[in-house]
């Protein structure tokens, strides 16, 4: 095996096979391969056209270059993975209500990437919470909470994570192929039984376009499936924040809000249709809609906010933080409305702005080594089709500094279009892939 023949092969337009793959992922991972050698890699790739059969070889490639889990649990192991939007806390809600139906859920997630937030940094939000989790310890929390929400480790998919890092660099980010190995190795590497996939589409998602996230969703599927993990996938829209709320702590207010009683909006809704597919894949509901019963009743009756409140304490966070999670919440030092100055509705969003917004008020990373303010960010934001008065507020935003807010109203506002008619508000959810 050479890296520049599988470069040259690739510039030729001819798909590597298997064991070259895996030739290439392993050398990843063990600095066989050099950093050149792996951005010419990449870009080969992206110019090119793995297909399905290469897409799926070089996701188990990468997915093998590192440690893959094996799990003695009481029930079925299950996943969920978003391709990232704004106000997405679903992780968070979600987990804890499958636990709660009997799946077992260790979900390895990600930190905030660009204008989209990380689940990582929603969850350490919370005082005391640690992500980075030994494998070992991971296997204890499961045993006896059933769920966990962690970062990967090093020995998880390392192929990835210096495949990703270059990516960035290199402007390879947007290949279907890449996009997908990097995905489902590191979720492939948990070994789930059923794994449903949220797809996002629209102004506040990767994928602008219908098109787009149907093809990432196929790619996705396919890829999963012949592996060997039973896996779904649900475009659903992100032309809006799903929570009215962006920003790590503000975000886990709005999933207590919805633990502790309430139901209605897109957040549970969502979680309900993405935790419904899951329940059927592994088998633990009769039909899709049978599991989205049983996910909202177990936020309903209570038995999804005690197991968060289990995984918060387990991963070290505070015994009572369920029952009096405002006390540990931090919160900014300056808060203020972003009033509307005209009547009518809203027509639409740009939720890609709005979640650059957050990042500027340092809610997230412009670079690696940012700290994140989990205190800032944006709540009760609008939504598409409501009607506005003068004077009402469009959204809250919650800054350290006055300065950092008031350049974060003038993103809101242009960010947020005032109509004199209603607009059409998209649905929900546009289609299912199995």
């Amino acid at each position: 095996m050479d890296a520049r023949a599988i470069i040259a092969k690739l510039r030729r337009k001819q798909v590597p096979d298997a064991a070259e793959l895996r030739w290439f992922a392993q050398g990843l991972a063990d600095g066989t391969v050099s950093d050149a050698q792996a951005g010419a890699f990449a870009m080969a790739v992206c110019m090119g056209d793995l297909g399905e059969t290469g897409r799926g070889a070089l996701t188990m490639a990468m997915r093998d270059s590192g440690d893959v889990l094996t799990w003695d649990l009481d029930g079925p192991v299950i996943d969920k993975h978003s391709t990232g939007g704004v106000g997405d806390c679903v992780s968070l809600l979600l987990a804890p209500a499958l636990a709660a139906c009997g799946g077992c859920v260790p979900m390895i997630s990600g930190r905030g990437l660009g204008h989209t937030g990380g689940t990582l940094d929603k969850l350490e939000a919370i005082p005391g919470v640690s992500t980075g989790i030994s494998e070992g310890r991971l296997g204890e929390i499961m045993s006896h909470v059933g769920c966990a929400i962690v970062g990967a480790t090093a020995e998880i998919a390392p192929a990835d994570k210096r495949l990703y890092a270059i990516r960035d660099v290199t402007a390879t980010v947007e290949s279907l192929d890449l996009i997908t190995a990097s995905i489902l190795s590191k979720k492939l590497a948990v070994s789930p039984d059923a794994l449903v996939l949220d797809v996002k589409v629209g102004s506040g998602a990767f994928m602008k376009t219908r098109e787009q996230a149907a093809a990432l969703a196929r790619a996705l599927v396919g890829a999963a499936n012949a592996a060997g993990c039973r896996t779904s996938a649900v475009v659903s829209d992100m032309n809006q924040p799903l929570a009215p709320a962006l920003g790590n702590a503000l975000e886990v207010a709005e999933i207590m809000t919805a633990l502790t009683g309430r139901l209605d909006g897109p957040l549970v809704r969502l979680s309900a249709a993405l935790g419904g597919v899951l329940l059927v894949g592994a088998g633990l509901a009769d039909d899709v809609q049978d599991g989205a019963d049983r996910i909202v009743a177990a936020i309903r009756d209570g038995r999804a906010a005690e197991r968060f409140g289990r995984m918060i304490a387990a991963q070290g966070g505070p015994l009572a933080f369920v029952e009096d999670w405002q006390r540990f919440l931090p919160e900014a030092n300056v808060i203020r409305e972003v009033a509307a100055r005209e009547d009518g509705h809203v027509t639409g969003i740009d939720g890609e702005a709005l979640g650059l917004a957050v990042v500027a008020l340092g809610g997230g990373r412009q670079v690696e080594s940012d700290v994140v303010d989990p205190a800032v960010g944006l709540s009760g934001l609008v939504r598409l089709g409501d009607k506005v008065a003068r004077g009402q507020p469009l959204a809250v935003i919650h800054a350290a500094r006055e300065d950092a807010a008031q350049r974060a109203e003038a993103t809101v506002r242009a960010a947020i279009a005032i109509g004199a008619r209603p607009a059409a508000v998209p649905d929900l959810i546009h289609e299912r892939i199995d």
